[in-house]
Parts: C-alpha cells; sequence; structure tokens
C-alpha cells in the first residue's frame, strides 16, 4: 500500500503544470501619454514591454501634427516604422497601446498591423485621446486582425491620466489578469429625458472641453464604486453622441469618454 502511495504522490508532482501566459506590452506613444498607461500596466503585471517607433518621428507640434497626418490619409501611405526587438511569436497575450488619431490607432500602429498576423495571440487594446475613440480603434482593429481574440479594452482621456492606475487596477482585475475581487458593475436601466439637475451636471462635466458643444436630452446612471456614473444622450450640430460622465463623492463632474 505504502508502494502504490508513494507511486501516485509521484504521478501527482510529476504531472504538467501549467504555465502563466507570456505578455508584452507594445505601443506607440507621441507625447508620452500612451506610455505612462504602458509603463503602468507592464508594472502591474511583471510584463516586458516594447515601443514602436517611427523612422521619422512625429516630433513636430501639434498642428504639423494633424497636417502631416491628413496628407498621409490623403495620400494613403503609413510612416516606416522601426524593427521590433521582440519575438511576437513567443508572447500569448499582446497588449496594444496608442493614442487615438482620426478617431482610431496612430499611424505608426496601423503600419505595424499591416506587417504582422496577430491570429490565435489575445490583444488588449488600450489608448489615450482627447474625448474618445475606444469603441472605433477596437473595431477597425477587429477588421484588420480578424484572426486574433480582440478583448476588452481601456481608454483614458489624457486629462485624466492621475485616474489612471487606479482605474487600470480595476480593469486588469475584471478582465482576470490581476487576482483579487472586483465588484461588477450592473447595467445601465433605460434612459429617460434629463432633468435640469442631470443636465446641470452634463454641462459641468464637458464646459472646459471646446470640442463637445452639445446639449444633453436623455440619461441613465449606476452606482459605481465610490460614486456614480451617468451615460448622457447628446446632441451636438444635429448628431447624436453618447457622453459617459463621472461624479465621484466629493468631486465635480467629469466626462470620461465620448462615442459618436
Amino acid at each position: 500500500m505504502l508502494a502504490i502511495l508513494a507511486a501516485l504522490l509521484a504521478a501527482v508532482s510529476c504531472g504538467p503544470k501549467k504555465t502563466a501566459p507570456r505578455v508584452l506590452v507594445l505601443y506607440y506613444s507621441q507625447t508620452g501619454n500612451t506610455q505612462a498607461v504602458a509603463d503602468e500596466i507592464a508594472a502591474k503585471l511583471g510584463a516586458d514591454i516594447e515601443e514602436i517607433a517611427a523612422v521619422n518621428p512625429y516630433d513636430g507640434t501639434y498642428q504639423e501634427t494633424i497636417e502631416r497626418g491628413l496628407a498621409e490619409r490623403e495620400a494613403g501611405t503609413l510612416p516606416e516604422i522601426e524593427p521590433l526587438k521582440a519575438d511576437i511569436a513567443a508572447y500569448d497575450v499582446i497588449f496594444l497601446g496608442f493614442p487615438v488619431w482620426f478617431g482610431t490607432y496612430a499611424p505608426p500602429v496601423a503600419a505595424w498591423l499591416n506587417s504582422v498576423d496577430l491570429s490565435g495571440k489575445k490583444v488588449v487594446p488600450f489608448c489615450t485621446f482627447g474625448s474618445g475613440g475606444l469603441d472605433s480603434s477596437v473595431r477597425d482593429l477587429k477588421e484588420k486582425q480578424p484572426g486574433a481574440d480582440i478583448l476588452p479594452g481601456y481608454g483614458v482621456r489624457a486629462a485624466r491620466l492621475a485616474a489612471v492606475p487606479k482605474e487600470l487596477d480595476r480593469f486588469l482585475t475584471a478582465n482576470g489578469f490581476l487576482e483579487g475581487e472586483c465588484t461588477e458593475l450592473g447595467e445601465f436601466p433605460e434612459q429617460h429625458p434629463v432633468t435640469d439637475e442631470e443636465a446641470a451636471i452634463f454641462d459641468a462635466a464637458v464646459k472646459d472641453y471646446p470640442m463637445i458643444n452639445a446639449k444633453a436630452a436623455t440619461v441613465a446612471s449606476r452606482p459605481i464604486p465610490d460614486g456614480i456614473e451617468y451615460l448622457f444622450t447628446a446632441v451636438d450640430r444635429n448628431r447624436d453622441m453618447k457622453v459617459y460622465v463621472t461624479v465621484a463623492e466629493g468631486e465635480d463632474p467629469v466626462f470620461t469618454q465620448v462615442v459618436r
């Protein structure tokens, strides 16, 4: 009996062990905002990290960058990028970071996506933006890499970088990359016409952002840790948009993203 028990224990201890997935944080950043998010993700996960770099960097002023981007879009060209040091084939999960330009991932990321096949890889998009663009970027990413498993993404306004560490803890835990418990957010209820008080919350959230000249029409809200999140439907120049606004306890309303 002792010999049989020893053999069983040996079989258990010598069996295959589940290995953790290899994770790469890959990003492009012009101003350093996306790099700050990438560094935070890599530090929290203990992941490898590498930057996508354009051979001819976008290092001009904001207006010069816009003009170059528009010219490239009109010509249908993308920038040449530096070769990566990382072997993409060696990784199971790729966190892909970028600033949102013209409603989607920046051109250096588009150039890299044209050069690689991510079939069978898990890809987690993350981005920084002025008002929004995560949803449209993810749609474009799924179309460009149909064989990849595109997981839920994280996006943050450049004006809200201070919120990144706390939000990433929740995002990474909720999606199984970090251990721990996470309060599951409920669904938004049905929208209703805004009250004067809710309209004032919306106006306070967007008043310092000149690119939004909208008026809230309907709204729904749900509790979140430390506050309330609102989902407004607003009209800007006869165009509907969704605007997410959070009101943390003791703080002013702030919009977190716009979905057009």
